[in-house]
């Protein structure tokens, strides 16, 4: 969930691969474009993309009348069948420094690529494209690598230096290797965890 500090600063930041600007939602379909973009989050940010509606894109206040009809139509974006799977997002009326405003935020996906209509949009920069095959394939290696179990998915951020090294070569070894084997085993330590699902 995007905090209230947070949406001010994206609000007067540059449009980017997580900000997006519109004075109205009477382009449904750049719209949908853009929230597909977001759930396919290509960059890696993790991190919600967000769609201001009723913000020009200079920063100021374009005074859209924010109604309930609007709110639904916005938030049926999320299950009318033409963006697939399903994203999450969260649809709500703001009012950021004095103007009112609808504020989607789009979570990335679990299970990306996300498609519209049969395409699959990602962002670059403030622009929208269609993703290309290399595109699709760097999403699809995501998607397996959400699908393994815990205990098979890298720590992102995790370093040799964080494992026990000396446990690992005199507790767990003997433990899991045959003693002849080991004998015969003269890879460093690198290749012996990586052999092991320790180390990526």
């Amino acid at each position: 969930m995007v905090t209230n500090q947070e949406l001010k600063h994206l609000l007067h930041d540059l449009e980017s691969d997580r900000v997006e600007r519109k004075a109205s939602a009477s382009d449904r379909s750049k719209i949908r474009r853009t929230i597909c973009a977001f759930a396919n989050d290509l960059p890696g940010h993790g991190q919600p993309g967000v769609i201001f509606i009723g913000i020009n894109d200079d920063g100021s206040c374009s005074n859209l009348r924010i109604t309930d009809e609007l709110l639904k139509t916005l938030s049926n974006m999320r299950s009318d069948g033409n963006i697939l799977p399903p994203p999450t997002m969260v649809i709500q009326k703001h009012i950021l420094n004095g103007c009112e405003l609808v504020v989607i935020s789009v979570e990335p996906s679990d299970s990306p690529p996300v498609r519209y209509q049969g395409r699959a949009w990602i962002r670059v920069g403030p622009r929208l494209h269609i993703a290309t095959s290399e595109d699709e394939r760097r999403l699809a290696e995501r998607r397996r690598a959400i699908d393994l179990p815990f205990d098979h998915r890298p720590v992102q951020g995790s370093s040799l230096e964080d494992l026990d090294i000396d446990f690992f070569e005199k507790t767990y070894l003997p433990a899991a290797i045959p003693p002849d084997l080991l004998e015969q085993n003269q890879r460093p330590v690198e290749q012996q965890l990586a052999s092991l699902r320790f180390y990526v």
